[in-house]
């Protein structure tokens, strides 16, 4: 039962705001001042004070510096916009204006403390994810990714260059953050630059920054990317993209340091470490000619080989897992799991976009769902079946979608009538019949079908 504190120096006020959240059900305390709630009171012990503005003695927003977390819904006869915005930033979840409407007060007090439920879950949950996956976002116990995981760990206190392959979705952006987050850089900015997303003629300005008058349109000095990550981490994502001349101006960073504005003559130094990342074989690209072989050679110090989600067996489980719970407390939504169906679903499809799309299936699905369960036909995937029969916690089997329908069928037929089993199906009665008839499943005689 949610523990209340009123805090309210009008005793006639306190009272009457007591006995009707008392009908309510809530266990109710209060204190006609900020100083008597702390003396008599473990603030940090309540789901929510309520709280007038102004009382004897410190003022009522001084309570939520001392409530340790606790939410504070400021009550005032003194209504205005400023003295509601002065209560926000302090840090009160919300404002009230007596005298308030006996509905609107329990409204808002139900909607703040189911926030401050959901909230709660959330943190637990986020701990639970970062106890289990150490390296933030990075979640499978495959021997590849295991691998991945080593080899962060060694490289990222390093100042090395890491060159990281992998299709597209895999999350190369990913890793190339966590080396970043695991460094002594950590501190300085990390700067990701997509190659592919820079027309060529823009691409030098972009990375070495440009003297005013070095080309048209050029009417004031810039720094570039490059120069932005100094002390830090450049990650340069697609590298396979970046023209050969790009390349050499490239490859004089990683030799010396050194970097040279477009129009300018004059060399400056910069401390960067470089991470690089492409979908494409770029030893390939250096046999045709299009990728400079001493930069290949520069870039791969370190080769990190990320696998594509449909060889990472029960990992694709795992992380669909992971986000969703990532994605519920994102999305400020009460926890949820994965049907049987969704599950199986999840673990027979392709995923050609890899995690990037198995994200934004979830994310759809959070968005989409209505209840705490999420389906197949929530996740839009090619090949999942349309509906599950039931919303259940199991582990997926190797029924295929047949399986489950004749399963169903057969263990719920003698007591659900035609229309509960569709219904529960979330097919028509025609649909079932239809499938009666393919899969060779007779019908049970029944007096109420």
């Amino acid at each position: 039962m949610s523990q209340i504190l009123i805090i309210e120096d009008e005793s006639v006020i306190r009272s009457a705001v007591r006995r009707l959240l008392e009908r309510h059900g809530y266990q109710v305390a209060e204190a006609s001042s900020v100083e008597q709630a702390e003396g008599d009171f473990q603030l940090s012990s309540f789901s929510l004070i309520l709280c007038d503005l102004r009382l004897p003695g410190a003022p009522g927003t001084d309570v939520i510096a001392k409530a340790d977390g606790v939410p504070v819904l400021i009550m005032t006869s003194y209504a205005s916009v400023r003295s509601a915005v002065d209560s926000m930033k302090q840090g009160a979840v919300d404002y009230i204006a007596k005298p308030f409407d006996h509905d609107e007060l329990l409204l808002q007090v139900e909607r703040t403390l189911k926030q401050g439920r959901l909230e709660r879950r959330n943190e637990v949950l986020q701990s639970e994810m970062d106890k289990s996956y150490p390296v933030a976002g990075m979640v499978g116990s495959c021997s590849a990714m295991q691998d991945v995981c080593r080899t962060i760990s060694k490289v990222a206190p390093t100042d090395s260059t890491v060159l990281i392959l992998g299709e597209s979705g895999t999350g190369k952006e990913l890793v190339a953050r966590a080396l970043h987050e695991q460094s002594g850089r950590r501190e300085a900015p990390i700067v990701t630059v997509n190659c592919a997303a820079i027309p060529e003629t823009l691409i030098e300005s972009e990375l070495f920054g440009h003297e005013r008058g070095a080309f048209t349109g050029a009417n004031t000095q810039r720094n570039g990317l490059i120069e932005a990550a100094d002390s830090g981490t450049l990650f340069l994502d697609e590298i396979g993209e970046l023209p050969l001349a790009s390349q050499s101006r490239l490859l004089r960073v990683l030799q010396n340091g050194e970097i040279r504005r477009v129009g300018s003559e004059q060399s400056r130094h910069v401390d960067v470490r470089l991470i690089a990342a492409t979908h494409r074989d770029l030893k390939q690209l250096v046999q045709e000619g299009a990728f400079r072989s001493d930069l290949y050679f520069r870039l791969r110090v370190v080769e990190l080989q990320l696998p594509p989600l449909r060889e990472r067996g029960s990992d694709i489980v795992d992380l669909a897992r992971f986000l969703l719970q990532k994605t519920c407390k994102q999305l400020n939504r009460a926890p949820m799991q994965l049907s049987v169906d969704a599950l199986k679903a999840i673990t027979v499809y392709d995923w050609p976009g890899n995690v990037r799309e198995l994200e934004n299936a979830i994310e759809r699905a959070v968005i989409l769902c209505e209840g705490n369960t999420v389906t197949p036909d929530l996740l839009a995937i090619d090949g999942a079946p349309e509906r599950p029969p039931e919303a259940s916690t199991e582990e997926p089997t190797d029924l295929s979608l047949e399986g489950y329908f004749r399963q169903f069928v057969l263990e719920n037929q003698a007591r659900m009538t035609e229309t509960e089993l569709a219904r529960r199906l979330g097919i028509s009665r025609k649909t079932l019949w239809e499938r009666r008839q393919r899969f060779g499943i007779p019908r049970v005689k029944r007096d109420d079908s």
